[in-house]
């Protein structure tokens, strides 16, 4: 029988390993902290969103300049597929207004649960990945340095956020010292520090609804949260990528309303004063009076403009570690078309430790179990190819 050895137990860890067991594969899967997929829980504590129920190329157009890259694995894992592979673990799923997919009882355990229940793997936990010894793999286990061999290898050590739940990218040099072709970690899906003047501490923790983000070309209908560190939540994330290549924020406070219809309703201004005239003319609520304060000053005699495009100074995005996700890592050209490294046969990637990143919304778990997925069937067909050979 073959070997097969997977380091990680997040979801494409977890998926890869599942693939290879089904097909009759010794598998043993290595996880560095004491218990499995510690990222994929704490996503569960939001509700677990799944993927995006969207067509296939809706889907695909989701992750932007990756998306030829990962058009192959995405057709044998799109959005239906993991619906499908929810159920079958016995976990119903809904569709939300956004089109996203959740399981029905709004989090990760069970699912995580039902999925190791049915797998016929060798877990290891506490096992830390510490490079190669020649053919061998190294790692640094709770008795010690052990050398582990297999026909066959995945590796899905994730990204560079969240270190404490296990992605820390320290894997990096490992793959380096093996010529590797690496794309520094950048963060992906982050909020963004803001140095807030006093007055804005009784908003912190209030979300900006009814509001359109625009930075560079891209424009989203979204709400975001104000918190006492910046700003962060859905429609930041969505823009994040931009916003952290150096393209401005600019909020639109009354999306639904003309720039002339808005300077209509202020020049009957009377003797209320500016705060109650916003309130009164425009229905402009406390949280965006006060985002119109923040950046606005010194106010301009015509706000209607200022309304439309408002900019949101920041001092860029939050440290990496807080991004929900990461890009960078292994570049595309290190790997060939079944995600095994070019530079080590037998060797294949999945997960975020490939140079991908994804939108909120469910994308990011479909990319990690379809890489995952993606990786082992070309672990199979290496094994099979070898024992043509």
């Amino acid at each position: 029988m073959s070997r097969a050895l997977v380091i990680g137990g997040g979801p494409a860890g977890l998926m890869a390993a599942d693939t290879l067991s089904k097909a009759g594969v010794s598998v043993r899967v290595c996880e560095a902290k004491p218990s499995v997929a510690r990222k994929f829980l704490m996503a569960g504590k939001s509700g677990l969103n799944l993927t995006k129920d969207v067509a296939f190329d809706d889907l695909l157009e989701g992750f932007n300049t990756s998306a030829a890259r990962l058009r192959a694995p995405l057709q044998k894992m799109d959005a239906q597929h993991v619906q499908h592979w929810a159920r079958h673990l016995g976990q119903p799923v809904f569709t939300g207004s956004s089109k996203r997919v959740f399981p029905k009882v709004m989090k990760a355990s069970p699912l995580l649960r039902a999925w190791l229940g049915q797998m016929d793997i060798d877990l290891r936990t506490g096992w830390r990945w510490l490079g190669w010894d020649g053919a061998l793999a190294r790692f640094a286990t709770p008795d010690g340095e052990r050398l582990i061999e297999a026909d066959v290898t995945i590796l899905a050590l994730g990204g560079a956020s969240w270190a404490r739940l296990g992605s820390d990218g320290s894997w990096a040099s490992a793959l380096a010292a093996q010529n590797v072709p690496l794309v520094p970690f950048q963060p992906v899906n982050m909020g963004f520090v803001v140095d807030w003047s006093d007055h804005m501490q009784r908003h912190f923790g209030t979300p900006v609804k009814g509001v359109a983000l625009h930075v560079g070309s891209q424009t989203e209908r979204a709400e975001f949260v104000i918190s006492a560190r910046g700003i962060e939540g859905g429609g930041i994330y969505l823009v994040s990528k931009p916003m952290r290549d150096g393209a401005p924020l600019t909020l639109d406070l009354l999306p639904d309303q003309s720039v002339e219809h808005i300077r209509q309703k202020l020049a009957r201004r009377g003797k209320a004063s500016l705060t109650n005239h916003l309130r009164k003319s425009l229905r402009l609520p406390p949280v965006k009076q006060a985002l119109l304060m923040e950046f606005g000053r010194p106010l301009p005699d015509d706000l209607a403009p200022l309304i439309k495009a408002l900019p949101i100074k920041h001092s860029g995005p939050r440290s990496m570690d807080e991004a929900i996700s990461t890009s960078g890592g292994i570049s595309w050209d290190g790997v060939t078309d079944d995600l095994m490294l070019k530079a080590r046969a037998g060797v294949f990637c999945a997960g975020e430790m490939l140079d991908w990143d994804a939108p909120t919304g469910g994308y990011l778990i479909t990319g990690c179990l379809a890489t995952g997925q993606h990786a082992a069937q070309g672990a199979l067909r290496y094994l099979q190819a070898r024992a043509r050979a």
